[in-house]
């Protein structure tokens, strides 16, 4: 896979898969309605090349008001149902508003699906004020950066969490910014954890 790493931008082309179209699919609708989102956690392993099934795609997606978030409905509504609620406006003020996520799939499938929910922690806002474009076969998606994905996936702990963790350092060994990743290291406090499974 040859993969074109800036700063702040990713390129690169494969066979996209299902999950690959669901993002696609999914974040077009973001972009038109200018939202400002990151995806996180087990898909962006998945994205570069990781053979491992997931049921969903996260992404946090800044605070928006109602009216922008109704708007963004409309526009989904054609391709996805949300799985919590038919009714836009529970879905907005007794889940997302209430720091819940909600999930939309495609038209009469449940998995996979979108985990999408505003942010709530110090990180996660960071991501959002630091996004990484990928462009997947000349189309755009936005990720949280590598640096905070890897050592979080860590913290998460699982097996399928350290393969993904590990997947991804020697990946983009080299290409990776190492004192933020130290300093999210430190931050998240995982020095013993990021010894183990990476140095």
């Amino acid at each position: 896979m040859d993969i074109r790493f800036s700063k702040n931008s990713i390129a690169f082309e494969k066979e996209i898969n299902n999950l690959d179209k669901l993002a696609l699919e999914f974040t077009s609708a973001l972009n038109k309605c200018k939202i400002k989102y990151v995806i996180i956690s087990g898909y962006v392993a998945i994205l570069f090349g990781r053979s491992r099934a997931s049921e969903d795609i996260d992404l946090f997606m800044e605070r928006i008001d109602y009216h922008r978030f109704s708007l963004l409905w409309e526009e989904l509504a054609s391709k996805f149902i949300c799985i919590n609620t038919s009714n836009p406006i529970e879905a907005y003020n007794e889940y997302l508003s209430n720091n819940t996520a909600i999930r939309f799939s495609r038209n009469g499938e449940f998995v996979p699906n979108m985990e999408i929910k505003f942010p709530k922690q110090e990180l996660d806002f960071w991501s959002l004020e630091h996004p990484i474009r990928v462009s997947l076969n000349k189309a755009d998606i936005i990720i949280s950066p590598l640096e905070l994905q890897i050592p979080f996936k860590l913290v998460l702990g699982t097996e399928k969490d350290i393969e993904d963790a590990r997947y991804l350092y020697k990946l983009f060994e080299g290409k990776l910014n190492k004192d933020l990743i130290d300093q999210f290291v430190r931050k998240l406090k995982i020095e013993e954890k990021f010894r183990k499974y990476l140095s």
